[in-house]
């Protein structure tokens, strides 16, 4: 149990490290380019620090644990929304870009319908749904580059034209790096956390279901936590806030999109209240409340509100209670 310990430890710092040098790529990028910095978040970062949920739930439908991929999945998306947002949010609300917002909630909000769709109806997540999920997620991504690349050129200035040519390739090649090697620590330590900390969970006797709806979400969540605490300290709470929501868009289409593909899986056959699957009566639910807390201020008034973020604390704390009690 020491080294389970030790390894949990070290797969906390990789975190910390590589959350830092990861938001420095990504904002040095962004800055160059003249794209903005929540387009950046969900988009590139997101795709950075979704790389854990992807591994694990992968990993997890093809050894047969598809409750633990399902739950990840889902559970990462209530982590993401009422407990990493929520804290950026509480602690230092700002102004949103709402057209920037509206195609990432848009599309989540699209894949989250047919994915809840998909779990009422039949309870089983095919190979087909995957690959649709799938689909979704490269159509967004096209979509998303071309807007960059839109931004991008209604932002350039001649001045950045004329910079030398040798001392930016330089600078461009060290954010890179950065992004990489913080994405790299980021993979790897998250991976230490969840295999350790749920090592350290299963000896407590938590059963399994409820370690993927709350260790595992919130393990393979820490990067998106790592990522916001960095941006805020830095002063980038826009790329907090843009990684959350591309994050949670990619926890649909790419994390549950790749795991039931390669191995299709049903909803987990658990928890029930009145005699129905918790899960459909809870867990989709509250992905939907969270999500909707979060997304209608910023595109209605272009604003986050604290009272906002203490209201998604809440509602973390109590399906954190729910899933431990019942």
């Amino acid at each position: 149990m020491v080294a389970v310990v030790i390894l949990f430890i070290i797969g906390l710092l990789c975190l910390i490290k590589g959350g830092d040098w990861f938001v420095d790529g990504a904002t040095g990028i962004a800055h160059r380019f003249h794209v903005p910095e929540l387009l950046i978040g969900a988009t590139v970062v997101s795709i950075g620090t979704t790389l854990p949920e992807v591994m694990v739930s992968a990993t997890s439908a093809i050894s047969g644990h598809g409750e633990i991929a399902y739950g990840n999945a889902l559970g990462s998306i209530i982590c993401n929304a009422a407990l990493i947002a929520a804290l950026t949010i509480a602690i230092k609300p700002g102004k949103a870009e709402k057209k920037t917002l509206r195609m990432p909630i848009l599309f989540f909000f699209a894949a989250m319908i047919f994915y809840a769709g998909t779990a009422y109806t039949t309870g089983y997540f095919s190979r087909m749904t995957g690959v649709i999920l799938l689909a979704v997620f490269v159509v967004y991504m096209v979509l998303t580059v071309a807007q960059m690349k839109s931004v991008k050129a209604d932002k350039a200035t001649a001045a950045a034209a004329e910079a030398g040519e040798n001392a930016a390739e330089e600078s461009m090649l060290r954010e890179i790096l950065l992004l990489v090697i913080g994405a790299a620590l980021i993979a790897v330590g998250a991976r230490l956390l969840v295999d350790n900390g749920t090592k350290i969970a299963e000896a407590m006797g938590v059963p399994e279901s409820v370690i993927a709806l709350t260790f595992v979400a919130l393990g393979t969540s820490l990067p998106e936590l790592v990522t916001a605490i960095s941006s805020l300290a830095k002063g980038h709470g826009a790329l907090s806030l843009g990684n959350v929501i591309g994050a949670n868009l990619f926890n649909l289409v790419l994390v549950s999109g790749m795991s039931c593909t390669l191995a299709p899986f049903g909803i987990p056959a658990g928890k029930t209240l009145g005699g129905i699957n918790a899960s459909l009566v809870v867990d989709i639910p509250v992905c939907f409340g969270v999500m909707l807390l979060l997304s209608i201020p910023p595109l209605v008034k272009g604003k986050l509100y604290r009272a906002q973020g203490v209201a998604l604390l809440a509602g973390y704390a109590a399906f954190v209670a729910y899933n431990f009690m019942i």
